[in-house]
């Protein structure tokens, strides 16, 4: 059997954590501002949660597109959780652009352009960390979730 990415440490920037949930940045070269949200715990399906926990997960999904809105103005925000490679609940953020390489396409798909590598610098990926926590900290103060 093969071991779950998403049950080991990331490999990838973590923005924020706690012992539920982590959110990394993905920092793909098309997609510098691609976050992740990745539940600790191995669970398959966003039904096998109890609804708090739900909430909570979505609570966290919806700080992250609104940090990533508020940072960088992309055109559209992605958000998806299919699972069918890796069967453990996550959701991928990703800011779009008109310009970027396969707009309005989904990025998993053809690309219909060429893309622009970016790398973010360490200033923006700080002020994005401060930012999604800000967010993710209200978002779950707000409420008994």
């Amino acid at each position: 059997m093969t071991e779950c990415a998403l049950c080991v440490p990331s490999p990838h920037v973590i923005l924020w954590h706690d012992d539920f949930c982590r959110v990394v940045l993905l920092n793909d070269a098309d997609y510098p501002t691609y976050c992740r949200v990745e539940l600790i715990e191995h669970i398959k399906e966003m039904t096998d949660l109890m609804p708090l926990q739900r909430a909570r997960i979505m609570k966290t999904v919806f700080a992250v597109e609104t940090a990533l809105r508020e940072m960088f103005n992309p055109d559209k925000i992605n958000l998806a959780s299919l699972g069918n490679k890796t069967p453990h609940v996550h959701w991928h953020v990703v800011p779009r652009f008109e310009d970027d390489k396969h707009f309005p396409n989904s990025h998993w798909g053809d690309a219909v352009r060429s893309g622009n590598a970016v790398v973010l610098d360490e200033v923006i990926v700080k002020k994005l960390a401060e930012k999604v926590s800000a967010l993710i900290k209200c978002a779950l103060d707000s409420s008994s979730v």
